[in-house]
């Protein structure tokens, strides 16, 4: 049995609580079968005893038999309950130990960063500790409460359990408010406790984690524009591996390299290319991962008109050269309008060394965008280039460079698209720079530059590196769970904490790439966004492949975005705007007359919002992003992003076991409305994310669903109709195995 400092009867000790908490059948049912598992065999703890009871638990798992999952959640947690008492030296009886404790013993050990106790005295702590409420763990899943626990929770450095699912949504939010002014620190801390302890939102994964430590960083997105000079691509790759070492995702922008021919310093044919810069970020990806809790994940894009684009293209097939595989890193197509018209037209293509746009040109191509829908500066640049003798050109039917995308997203789910044209238009900042890529999942869109080094001097023996840093885009998320919040009727009260919590989050990362640090306080962004959008669907019994689903979607996100930008406002008032705030479509309001806030009809005060912008400014100058966010969903008890749901029964998988789950709340009156994602027409996801684009000033993480045997004028049409519906990004194509 187990080897701790006080003792449990685990056998009386379930049978009390599941006869405590759950119907009587439910709980003779477990008991029951408990008893028998003792008698089959010697268990050589009771923690493996239990483990097998709880599994048992989840077996049971159906359409009728859904509370199973909550049994199995209430087992786990009397263990991590005995585990932490006997690891903190309190009695097993208390649940919760005291919380001052816990802070100076992980202080003491490392774990916890000391700007915990620096910053809240003891009776503050104290304070906190009789907010925390543990009935409030009666709200995860299984699944979840095993995702908080394996994952998120603090441990010391043997993994021994300390910290407890409450305690950690209290350091989050001591650590968020640990900034504002002390006589209102306490509201605060009190206000974020209440919107994560309740399930109401989710921070992003590196803040869940890293809050209160004393290591690691807490924005999950970046993304790097690559210079197209030696210097610059070696120096990209190291801050792209420094900030995969602390927990961050990373898109980078190769649209610049110079393609594989073209000329170094004046020599024809130099040139190798962006597959070997790719090469070297994939053993990045590969050696660095991400604080050991996940792999190093970083996705490339690069132009449709770049040289270099079949074999980027390829470069995640399973077959061909290995030599030109880039198997860890994920890849994205950045897409012009006039592209796209162009396959629709069959039209032909053109392919161009950028390098060689810029020298003889005299300008860069990627710098340019069309204005408007249909016309603009850059097919104007693009068909200059094309009538230049001067230019080397390859040229090829548009339609069949899209094929060769089809292709890859069926064999590997990627490339990503990312329509630019009408990124940039929507871009509230369009003012200071440009948007030539996304992040790794898809939903970011802030302006970007890239890092150049300007000189390199010794000076006392030493050696000075001068550089002008780019806009290295940083990005901080969080999540509104529809499901809880939108029934619960808390928006109003949520988003306004929700949106502090994320700008807060700003001044207090230490981002170990400066020219990111630099980028994050000049635009203050950040990404508010959503999950469990099936979930609401099913509990307000609304079809998927409906006009109501569309038209819920369109009128949700416009209140959601309302409240948000409102929340952006009001701090503004309080404490300022962000730098760059004048010559933004915020400043001069035309960021709500191009959404058509102000001349059509709407509940929602939005002339007067306009006004009150005008006058107070914008705490952030990017605010609404729809992250994938599958993990903390899980945690939460809800589905993923604005994604169907796979099916409504399946199996999680850890290193070494399987975990049951069911849909959420599925139950006689939801069945019917969780249509697995492979079942659901895709065009009525893409008249929805269409609806809910509109309010979203960034993107969402859309993936697509279909069979592998879907025609190639199907899918083709389903990008045709992703981009004309004004979608900026779409995500991974999901396909069916067989």
């Amino acid at each position: 049995m187990l080897d701790t400092t006080q003792t449990v009867n685990w056998k009386e000790h379930v049978a009390a609580v599941l006869k405590s908490r759950f119907a009587a059948s439910d709980a003779k049912h477990l008991i029951q079968y408990g008893e028998r598992l003792s008698q089959q065999k010697s268990w050589s703890s009771d923690k493996e005893w239990l483990n097998q009871l709880i599994l048992e638990g989840l077996a049971q798992l159906d359409e009728e038999e859904t509370q199973w999952t909550y049994i199995a959640a209430s087992l786990y947690l009397e263990q991590l309950y005995f585990e932490a008492a006997n690891n903190r030296g309190y009695k097993f009886e208390e649940k919760y130990g005291s919380f001052y404790s816990l802070i100076q013993q992980l202080t003491e050990i490392g774990i916890y960063s000391t700007s915990l106790l620096d910053t809240y005295s003891e009776n503050d702590i104290n304070y906190f500790h009789s907010l925390i409420d543990y009935k409030k763990d009666g709200l995860f899943t299984y699944i979840g409460l095993r995702t908080l626990a394996d994952r998120y929770l603090a441990t010391d450095h043997k993994g021994g359990t300390y910290e407890l699912p409450q305690e950690r949504f209290m350091i989050i939010a001591m650590t968020i408010m640990s900034k504002e002014p002390a006589d209102k620190r306490k509201e605060l801390v009190t206000e974020a406790y209440w919107a994560l302890s309740n399930l109401y939102m989710t921070v992003a994964t590196p803040t869940l984690s890293n809050s209160g430590k004393s290591y690691g960083q807490l924005s999950s997105c970046f993304i790097d524009t690559v210079d197209d000079s030696l210097q610059g691509i070696f120096d990209s790759n190291t801050d792209i591996a420094n900030l995969s070492k602390n927990g961050g995702g990373i898109g980078v922008y190769l649209g610049k390299i110079r393609s594989r021919g073209s000329a170094i310093k004046g020599f024809e044919g130099a040139s190798s290319g962006v597959l070997p810069w790719m090469k070297q970020l994939n053993n990045t990806a590969v050696s660095v991962d991400q604080l050991g809790q996940r792999k190093g994940a970083i996705a490339t894009y690069l132009d449709i008109w770049h040289k270099d684009i079949f074999p980027f293209l390829d470069a995640k097939l399973n077959n061909g050269d290995e030599r030109q595989r880039t198997h860890d890193l994920f890849t994205g197509v950045c897409l012009p309008d006039i592209f796209m018209e162009q396959v629709q037209g069959r039209g032909n293509w053109y392919l161009f060394d950028p390098h060689e746009v810029r020298r003889v040109m005299g300008f860069s191509l990627e710098d340019f965008y069309d204005e408007t829908r249909g016309e603009g500066s850059f097919r104007e640049k693009y068909w200059a280039c094309v009538e230049n003798p001067d230019l080397h050109k390859e040229e090829i039917p548009a339609i069949n460079v899209m094929k060769r995308i089809l292709r890859s997203q069926l064999e590997t789910g990627g490339p990503f698209m990312f329509y630019r044209d009408e990124v940039n238009r929507q871009n509230a900042n369009k003012h200071a720079g440009m948007i030539y890529s996304s992040n790794l999942c898809t939903e970011i869109m802030q302006n970007q530059s890239p890092t150049l080094m300007t000189e390199q001097t010794t000076k006392d023996g030493k050696i000075i590196i001068t550089k002008e840093p780019g806009d290295f885009v940083v990005c901080n998320l969080s999540s509104i769970s529809l499901a809880k919040a939108v029934t619960e009727d808390v928006l109003e009260r949520l988003v306004p904490i929700q949106v502090r919590m994320l700008d807060n989050v700003i001044d207090l990362n230490t981002i170990p790439v400066l020219q990111a640090q630099i980028t994050n306080q000049k635009y203050r962004a950040i990404g508010l966004g959503t999950f469990g959008w099936h979930h609401l669907l099913a509990l307000k019994h609304i079809d998927w492949e409906s006009d109501e689903a569309v038209a819920y979607a369109d009128e949700l996100y416009e209140k959601i975005a309302y409240l948000t930008i409102q929340s952006s406002m009001q701090i503004a008032k309080e404490k300022g705007a962000y730098p760059i705030f004048e010559g933004s479509d915020w400043a001069d309001g035309s960021y709500f007359d191009n959404k058509g806030y102000t001349t059509g009809e709407s509940e929602l005060d939005w002339k007067g919002l306009q006004e009150q912008v005008k006058e107070n400014g914008m705490r952030n100058a990017y605010l609404m992003a729809v992250a994938p966010n599958s993990s903390t969903a899980l945690i939460a008890g809800s589905t993923a992003t604005t994604d169907p749901i796979f099916s409504k029964f399946y199996s999680e998988e850890k290193k070494d076991y399987k975990i049951p789950v069911t849909a959420p709340d599925l139950n006689a009156e939801t069945d019917r409305y969780y249509k697995s994602a492979y079942e659901i027409d895709q065009q009525w996801s893409v008249k929805q994310n269409a609806a809910r684009q509109k309010h979203i000033d960034q993107a969402i993480s859309f993936n697509m669903y279909v069979p592998n045997s879907i025609k190639a004028k199907e899918l083709l049409d389903l990008h045709i109709a992703v981009w004309d519906s004004g979608i900026k990004t779409s995500y991974y194509l999901r396909s069916t195995s067989n």
